[in-house]
């Protein structure tokens, strides 16, 4: 028999609307998987299941009567514990905020909320989403469903797992410098970054105001194009938010991709694992043979990615977090509180100085695209490393884990460019890998296209974990 919590959401949405199965029977199977897995993977800080059980036979009830609304009407999703949810505790990933309870959703929750989606629980993350490894003592390291003894990634950690283990159809996670790429490509799923500005932030737990994008962990690229279309619109309540046509799903319709232009920086393939390597030019030649056309590029400017996030971030979080970095420090996780005091350090010449880099590096990469549509790379340099380990080897080189992870994704946070990262195989210890796609700002499409060009070309989305 098929196992419902791991088919797509847009395969449960029309086995829902044409009434083969119900919500009630997804929630039901989720459960389940819920009580299989959640002591080995601990995705969730909070679990919802009553409300959702509840809200399952409203939703069926509904539906059987003819008032279906739309493609996300009875889809059990889950959201990252610094989404705002009205009367369920929202913690930031911190025992700080243990019975902190919001009085409104965020946006985002609401939107899915009148969308008819139903919310299974809240999910762990890394502490207030600084870290890009998955790792909390307040509530429990998160585990890799495909290898318990390896991280998430971060800091959409929970989020990552949850979608991947089977524990939720979609997830919804927050990027900074890659929080829902790192954990999607670790955890063998799909992760999209939609351009900054598409998606509101009101009611999330900033990090950085400048850097951070909401965005889906979902099994396909048409899941989260679906999740982002239901998510997205101009909010009065979020000064950065922008008014932007859905995402068409007429990428669906054909995977010839013979008029696209795709870009390899050739610095986005130096200092990659060989297997991770192996991964990608592979993936390059299904591209190639899909029809695109591959040209080589240069981005000079990608080696100050981490210089220029972090002295932008690092002022951004510690300001957000200065009252208690100041009155009970001791109760913030260590790693955390020495990045928040480190951000204090950082002058406000050095912020703006980072500010005006960044708008040149964002003209080189820009300009990047006048030659192609898209940009593409490995997402991650490695495949998942050991929970806790501080580094990782890359080519006989040892780097920082946090900087080895976040080293390819910080371009397009910087920018604001819509990224996605999808899975494209597998190490030798059977560790996924992710292609990252990349496009100009606001053309998710284009990006959404390509990436399920390759999706559908290969068998990456059919293998799930044996957990």
């Amino acid at each position: 028999m098929t196992d419902l919590t791991l088919i797509s959401l847009n395969e449960q949405s029309q086995l829902i609307q044409t009434k083969a199965i119900s919500p009630t029977d997804l929630v039901e199977a989720y459960a389940n998987k819920i009580s299989e897995t959640e002591s080995t993977l601990n995705s969730f800080i909070t679990l919802t299941l009553d409300q959702a059980k509840t809200k399952s036979l409203q939703t069926t009830k509904q539906i059987a009567s003819g008032n279906y609304i739309g493609p996300l009407h009875g889809i059990p999703v889950a959201l990252k514990d610094l989404f705002d949810t009205a009367g369920i505790k929202t913690t930031s990933g911190s025992k700080i905020y243990d019975a902190r309870i919001p009085n409104e959703d965020s946006t985002v929750a609401s939107k899915l909320n009148q969308a008819g989606a139903l919310l299974l629980g809240k999910l762990n993350m890394h502490p207030f989403a600084y870290g890009p490894t998955g790792e909390n003592e307040d509530y429990g390291h998160m585990h890799n469903p495909w290898n318990p003894n390896k991280l998430t990634g971060g800091s959409s950690g929970g989020s990552g797992s949850s979608v991947s283990a089977g524990q939720c159809t979609a997830a919804l996670g927050s990027d900074t410098g890659g929080s829902v790429r790192i954990p999607a490509a670790l955890c063998g799923i799909v992760g999209f970054k939609p351009s900054y500005g598409k998606i509101s932030k009101y009611g999330v737990t900033p990090l950085s105001w400048s850097l951070d994008h909401p965005g889906p962990l979902t099994r396909t690229v048409e899941d989260s194009v679906l999740m982002i279309n239901a998510m997205s619109g101009h909010d009065p309540k979020d000064p950065a938010s922008i008014a932007t046509n859905p995402i068409s799903l007429d990428f669906m319709k054909s995977n010839d991709i013979s008029n696209i232009r795709i870009g390899v920086p050739q610095e986005f393939l130096e200092n990659i694992d060989p297997e991770m390597s192996k991964l990608i030019q592979d993936a390059i030649l299904v591209l190639q043979n899909l029809g695109a056309e591959i040209k080589t590029l240069n981005f000079p400017m990608h080696k100050y990615s981490e210089s220029i996030s972090n002295c932008i971030l690092m002022p951004e979080a510690s300001s957000y977090h200065k009252s208690i970095l100041k009155d009970i420090p001791e109760q913030i996780y260590e790693p955390v509180r020495l990045r928040l005091h480190a951000g204090l350090f950082i002058s406000a010449e050095q912020y703006v100085t980072a500010q005006r880099i960044r708008q040149v590096y964002i003209e080189q990469l820009s300009a990047l695209f006048s030659e192609v549509d898209v940009l593409i790379g490995p997402t991650e340099p490695i495949f998942a490393p050991d929970i806790l380990s501080n580094s990782v080897e890359i080519n006989g080189s040892k780097w920082n884990t946090s900087a080895a992870l976040t080293s390819l994704n910080r371009p397009y946070n910087i920018s604001g460019m819509p990224a996605i990262t999808v899975p494209c195989g597998f190490s030798s210890d059977h560790l996924p890998g992710g292609l990252q796609i990349a496009g100009k700002l606001f053309d998710e499409y284009t990006v959404a296209k390509v990436a399920y060009a390759y999706q559908e070309a290969c068998q990456w989305k059919t293998l799930h974990p044996s957990i």
